[in-house]
């Protein structure tokens, strides 16, 4: 069975600067619902999905064990995160390790909670790139670029891309890599990074979602709360238009 891991720690150094009157802002609302609270659900319904672990940084603890007695669902383990985005994701493996080990888990999902847009789909579709491949993680094309060469300028760069999460990985080649990490002291700068140093497993770059964006400045709140209204809007008027169709048919 798979496994997601929201990370509201997941960068440090973005998490720095993702504040509003110093709180983190996977623990405000958006539209209704605390944003940690979504890129949890959103893998609710998720046959594939069988654990869910929330690593929180020591000092958002205290406002994720209050989450934990007021809304956090029941099912999901509270892990104390790392001094790195390395060092806490190690730890939620761990967490997981003797459940890695007995194959009880075969895919582990890391997902950034600052994208709470993130679809069950998206999940889905990282999962099982995972299990064909090895590792799997969402990309979208990065905007034009121009690189600078010795001699002139070479406008529109191409296989240039952003990479999004949830990204998934085979549980134990994952686990792994992350304890060859510690004997040697290596930190990645992310998964993919610790992935490629030490294993050989294939990472597939799977279709991304413009609409999964990261909550990094107040200001993304807002667009992300016009994204979710555009959304609903738009399943409201697909329902109306079938209900018409079935009525004239």
């Amino acid at each position: 069975m798979a496994n997601p891991i929201s990370s509201p720690n997941a960068v440090n150094r973005v998490n720095r600067v993702n504040r509003v009157n110093r709180v983190n802002k996977v623990f405000l609302p958006l539209a209704g619902q605390l944003v940690v609270l979504r890129s949890i659900e959103a893998t609710r319904d998720l046959p594939d999905v069988s654990e869910r672990v929330l690593v929180v940084a020591e000092r958002d603890m205290a406002a994720a064990e209050t989450l934990f007695t007021t809304g956090l669902p029941s099912d999901v383990r509270l892990v104390r995160g790392g001094s790195s985005r390395h060092q806490s994701e190690h730890n939620a493996f761990e967490e997981l390790g003797l459940q890695i080990e007995d194959g009880d888990i075969d895919i582990v999902v890391i997902h950034d909670a600052a994208r709470p847009l993130a679809l069950p789909g998206l999940f889905s579709d990282v999962i099982q790139a995972a299990r064909g491949y090895g590792g799997a993680l969402p990309v979208r094309p990065a905007p034009p670029l121009a690189a600078l060469t010795r001699t002139d300028v070479l406008e529109g760069e191409t296989d240039v891309v952003t990479v999004q999460t949830p990204q998934a990985f085979q549980a134990r080649p994952l686990l792994e890599a992350y304890r060859a990490a510690a004997l040697v002291g290596f930190v990645g700068t992310d998964t993919a990074s610790c992935i490629e140093r030490f294993t050989d497993i294939r990472i597939k770059g799977v279709r991304g979602d413009d609409a999964n964006i990261k909550l990094t400045y107040a200001e993304d709140l807002l667009l992300a709360e016009r994204l979710l209204a555009d959304a609903g809007r738009a399943e409201s008027a697909f329902g109306q238009s079938r209900v018409g169709n079935q009525a004239h048919g």
